[in-house]
């Protein structure tokens, strides 16, 4: 018997999809909290709170599909935000051939996620042969 990992993702304004993790590798992704030691990351963090996670990952099935989708983790307390802060789950499902870049950008801002790491997730995809 074979152990086959799924993940459920949320995405926006529609249901949740449940994947086959081995049928989705990820081929971009970027990430920082704000504990992170990087002085710029932090600076552009400030507001947020402390501890908090911006993510974006994509993952492309070999059909041509493709996942974006981020999580924000957020211990926003300066903003009003319950004790233990808040988090925001979001995403896009695509078709073959949609661009990529744009949905990130789509997903990433609708997410209130980092301009730096939409930006690194962006630059993590792979390089277009010219």
């Amino acid at each position: 018997m074979t152990n086959t990992k799924t993940r459920t993702i949320t995405l926006t304004d529609r249901p949740p999809v449940r994947i086959i993790e081995d049928e989705w590798p990820i081929i971009a992704s970027s990430a920082v909290c704000e504990a992170q030691s990087d002085y710029g990351l932090r600076q552009q963090a400030i507001g947020h709170g402390e501890g908090d996670e911006h993510r974006l990952t994509v993952r492309q099935h070999q059909d041509g599909r493709a996942l974006v989708y981020g999580v924000l983790s957020a211990a926003d307390r300066a903003l009003g935000a319950p004790a233990g802060g808040m988090s925001w789950r979001g995403g896009e499902l695509l078709a073959d051939g949609d661009d990529l870049a744009k949905a990130i950008w789509r997903v990433g801002e609708s997410g209130g996620i980092l301009d730096t790491v939409i930006r690194a997730c962006i630059a993590d995809l792979p390089a277009e042969e010219l």
